[in-house]
């Protein structure tokens, strides 16, 4: 793709913590602090960033300075939706309260990201599911999510929301699970504000081809943003991309050029054990090389193959690009 065009998760450069190292996998930064590695990635140039910020006192136009002084963008605002006030759910908490409280929570955001100049503000509601057979009322599950899914979209018409769809985590079943349930949600909202973030792991983990996920979604005029990164596809390991799923990944990239893809290409990875700058570095270097082996690939012989679903035919064209 001509002029490709990077960013990624904020998070990605904070304090990381699992359910065993409880203390943490690197030091507690600040705000600043994750901006400022964020701005040392070659390439790197939008940030989704999530709201509210770490430090309660800090304003969306602190936010907004501290980005154009480090030459980055805003991309998206990710509300906290998935934090332990929501932990049985934000959009379908049994407690309509907590419920009224995650809609502010996201009226809150659509400010910051108004503020920050964000592209969307993304929904990922990874409490909003169920654990065990026999807990939940799914179709009462379903009414909630796509209730206030509409409510939401309603109130703010200029804003571009979009759902991160996953499987699992932190939630054992999410409700927005993959992308054809996620298109389905949107359908019976019945809003042209609403799309979709093609996570490439989470796609892994729902049992898609990110590739064939992602033209689907586009399909439908639902693609908002595509993220990239890398899993074993039975969990959300958020690894450097293509550490795992070569020709999945490469595949992916095959994908955004057939659609006209020319928004940025966004990093969801969480470095546990890695220094952040030098994992998201290493995956901006490897979108760079699989493109440049895009480029080498004989289409005509390529459409060829798949005309045919010759596979070894297929498999020789891709081998030869790489």
């Amino acid at each position: 793709m001509a002029n490709l065009v990077f960013g990624a998760g904020i998070w990605a450069f904070g304090r990381i913590v699992d359910r065993y190292a409880t203390d943490g996998y690197g030091p507690e930064r600040s705000t600043r602090a994750m901006l400022e590695l964020a701005a040392q990635v070659d390439g790197l140039e939008h940030l989704d960033i999530n709201h509210p910020f770490d430090e309660p006192d800090l304003s969306a136009a602190s936010v907004a300075a501290l980005l154009d002084g480090l030459g980055l963008r805003a991309r998206a605002v990710t509300p906290h939706l998935y934090t332990r006030e929501f932990t049985r759910g934000a959009f379908t908490n049994p407690d309509p309260a907590v419920r009224r409280a995650a809609r502010d929570r996201v009226h809150a955001a659509v400010e910051a990201a108004a503020e920050l100049g964000a592209g969307y503000v993304k929904f990922w509601p990874g409490q909003d599911g169920f654990d065990m057979p026999g807990q939940a009322d799914y179709a009462r599950l379903w009414e909630l999510t796509v209730d206030a899914i509409r409510e939401l979209a309603t109130a703010h018409p200029e804003t571009q929301f979009a759902i991160e769809y996953k499987p699992k985590e932190p939630r054992v079943r999410i409700t927005l699970g993959n992308a054809a349930t996620t298109l389905l949600a949107i359908q019976d909202a019945g809003v042209d504000n609403v799309g979709i973030v093609l996570d490439f792991g989470h796609s892994l983990m729902a049992g898609e081809t990110p590739a064939e996920a992602l033209q689907l979604v586009h399909r439908q005029g639902r693609l908002v943003s595509a993220e990239l990164n890398d899993n074993w596809r039975g969990w959300d390991d958020d690894l450097p991309v293509a550490s795992v799923h070569l020709f999945e990944t490469l595949e992916f990239l095959l994908a955004l050029r057939r659609v006209g893809w020319d928004q940025p290409v966004l990093l969801d990875q969480f470095p546990f054990r890695e220094d952040p700058v030098a994992a998201l570095s290493h995956s901006i270097e490897t979108i760079r090389r699989l493109d440049a082996a895009c480029e080498r690939i004989d289409v005509d012989a390529l459409r060829d193959a798949q005309e045919r679903q010759d596979a070894i035919a297929a498999q020789k064209v891709l081998w030869a690009a790489v």
